[in-house]
């Protein structure tokens, strides 16, 4: 049975740094791509970040971009989200997900076959 579970969420203040992870189970990690969404309250969840297989292309959102790094440990068969110098827009559920296709648009939904339940990252003004 495929499992994702993410960890790391917390409260912080504007400015700090977390890092999430993402552990996976029931299926060759190595194989898959991999990204992060996060879905604020009141709103759509959205994409925020995604890395192929081997981890020879990122991909990030520009409301992230220069602040969070992904990045994965296939021999861990975990996933994770370096975020930085975060902001209270920055609060959020933040999902794993995992896509099995060769092909795609990593920053689509539409894209991913798992996802996880979900991390609750509050960042205080």
């Amino acid at each position: 049975q495929v499992q994702l579970v993410e960890s790391g969420g917390g409260l912080v203040q504007a400015g700090g740094s977390l890092r999430l992870s993402c552990a996976v189970s029931g299926w060759s990690f190595s194989t898959y791509a991999m990204g992060w969404f996060r879905r604020a309250p009141g709103k759509e969840r959205e994409f925020v970040a995604a890395v192929t297989w081997s981890s020879s292309n990122t991909y990030y959102a520009d409301s992230v971009k220069g602040r969070f790094t992904i990045s994965r440990d296939n021999a861990k068969n975990t996933m994770y989200l370096q975020m930085n110098v975060l902001k209270p827009e920055d609060t959020a559920v933040y999902y794993c997900a995992a896509g099995r296709s060769a092909v795609g648009n990593l920053r689509g939904q539409s894209y991913y076959d798992y996802w996880g339940r979900g991390t609750q990252v509050t960042v205080s003004s």
